[in-house]
């Protein structure tokens, strides 16, 4: 009865099943998403182990890890013998995570395509809970200058204010600028509001001789460029 009042830990598995000795011998690359989320985990708790709790969580999240990724601590914490500790270290390990990603300084990278763009954009919109707008600034040989997030929203919009854009860029002496957003929601056609917001920033750019090149939107591992698809 003893064991049943504390937490479930990894240690309680077989050998051969422990995430962390696993871990060890064969390599990371022959752990299961839910073994590596035990292992940040440590332990479960009165009725699961870790190993278990992880594939809870993965499963009421439709093992989708992109879905796990865009917890928030509140809801972490929602699953018992999760605390405020381990809901922290989950959201940092999502965190270095989307920090890996193209981990280059903005000015080392030539913008020549959507793709390249969206990578970079990527590290900063990507899992978001809510909305936020984003600008790369470029200079003529198509170079990242600066990226900046303009503003943060709620879950479904915004509020993007066309003079903090043009004057970000009048004073980094942008020659070019590519537009940002992600859609929480995944879904990646363009609202109404997106195409009127995209017109409104182009004709606004163009009075100060900077080129729109892009507006990107970023969704669940994929994006939608206004440019590759004629709509700038």
């Amino acid at each position: 009865m003893e064991t049943l009042n504390k937490h479930l830990s990894i240690k309680l598995l077989a050998e051969n099943d422990r995430p962390r000795e696993k871990l060890a011998t064969l390599g990371r690359h022959n752990l299961s998403d839910a073994e590596l989320l035990a292992i940040i985990l440590g332990s479960g708790n009165r009725n699961e182990t870790a190993v278990q709790l992880a594939q809870r969580m993965l499963s009421e999240n439709k093992n989708n890890m992109n879905a796990l990724a865009k917890l928030g601590l509140n809801e972490l914490k929602k699953y018992k013998g999760v605390g405020e500790a381990k809901a922290v270290n989950i959201a940092a390990a999502f965190e270095l995570g989307r920090r890996r990603i193209n981990h280059d300084d903005g000015g080392n990278i030539k913008i020549t395509s959507s793709q390249i763009a969206y990578s970079l954009l990527a590290r900063f919109l990507g899992d978001l809970p809510h909305e936020e707008f984003w600008i790369l600034i470029l200079n003529r040989a198509n170079k990242v200058v600066k990226e900046e997030c303009i503003s943060k929203g709620g879950i479904s919009s915004t509020v993007v204010d066309a003079r903090l854009i043009c004057k970000s860029a009048i004073e980094n002496n942008a020659s070019g600028i590519i537009l940002a957003h992600n859609h929480p929601s995944g879904q990646l056609v363009p609202s109404h509001e997106d195409k009127n917001i995209t017109k409104r920033l182009k004709e606004a750019l163009q009075m100060f001789d900077i080129a729109l090149l892009d507006h990107i939107i970023v969704g669940d591992q994929d994006y939608f460029s206004f440019g590759d698809e004629g709509l700038l």
